[in-house]
């Protein structure tokens, strides 16, 4: 039996995608907040069980009966350790014999808002001894091409990231190496550095995003002060502004460039390019100009 946690996410979903393709669904289990969002892996036959990483009491009887588990980072900033180190002690609880934790590339060097939780909860599951595997994604290209219509209206990506290189991947890419770690063996112990196979700046994903659109988008690279004047003036909260300007700035370090191909030997193949992601993801924003528009008038300044 195998698990997957945060199932009904978009990293998850793609996952189980992924293992049903491999295994019968009845050796699969979604483990949801809300098993309404997950109906879709039920009538495929998949086990939708309840688990809320907040809800300790539920996750081990949520994991009852599984082998091996993936574990999906969770999305609550802030929280994190203690989630995940409750989804952990549920495995132990529950008798998991192999862990597969979501983490962040280098999370032990990277400057990275994010890295320090994932730091951390890599610590606590190898303290536990269950055998693990540890996979370090990198940005996705999604991260850039689900939020376009903002850029599109203001015709420019803004931010302090500087000339830092971005080797992002599509999440359909990382979803395949969770994939492939925990349905064949020589993974335990191991520790995945996952990025794509070419790296852009935000001035070349700029450039990429006017290919496709037909049109002119730049990159203006911002001063700190100028970049959170932005943000504040965009009704984000003070923390929010913090936190995005921090990434920026260890995008400028290189703490999103990686060249060593672990996510292309997981997977076996080349990752999906910069222009592939975005061609998916940008046409259904340029069929819907009515958004475009009211991104616009929000954008005025």
């Amino acid at each position: 039996m195998i698990a997957i946690t945060g199932a009904s996410g978009k990293l998850g979903g793609l996952v189980i995608d992924g293992l049903l393709q491999k295994v019968s669904p009845d050796r699969l289990i979604a483990i949801v907040r809300n098993t309404q969002e997950a109906r879709r892996f039920a009538s495929r036959g998949v086990q939708v069980r309840s688990g809320d990483y907040s809800v300790p009491e539920t996750l081990a009887p949520a994991l009852a009966g599984a082998k091996r588990l993936l574990l999906i980072s969770g999305s609550d900033i802030g929280k994190r350790v203690v989630q995940h180190r409750a989804v952990i002690e549920a495995a132990e609880a529950a008798g998991v014999e192999f862990i597969a934790y979501t983490s962040v590339l280098r999370a032990h060097t990277s400057t990275l808002p994010v890295a320090s939780e994932h730091k951390a909860t890599e610590e606590i599951l190898r303290a536990t001894g269950i055998p693990s595997v540890i996979l370090r994604n990198g940005w996705y290209i999604e991260n850039y091409s689900e939020n376009l219509a903002t850029p599109l209206a203001r015709g420019a990506f803004i931010g302090v990231a500087g000339n830092g290189r971005i080797a992002a991947a599509g999440r359909a890419d990382y979803a395949a190496a969770a994939v492939t770690v925990l349905m064949t063996d020589g993974h335990i112990g191991k520790t995945y550095e996952l990025a794509g196979d070419a790296s852009f700046s935000m001035s070349e994903l700029a450039a990429s995003v006017s290919t496709l659109a037909g049109r002119r988008i730049g990159y203006r690279n911002l001063s700190v002060p100028e970049y959170k004047d932005v943000l504040m003036r965009s009704g984000l909260a003070a923390k929010w502004v913090e936190f995005f300007t921090q990434t920026d700035l260890s995008i400028a370090r290189g703490d999103l460039d990686n060249s060593g191909g672990d996510l292309h030997s997981l997977i076996n193949r080349d990752t999906q390019t910069l222009l592939e992601v975005l061609a998916r993801l940008l046409r259904p924003i340029l069929e819907r100009p009515e958004d475009v528009a009211r991104n616009d008038r929000a954008c005025e300044r």
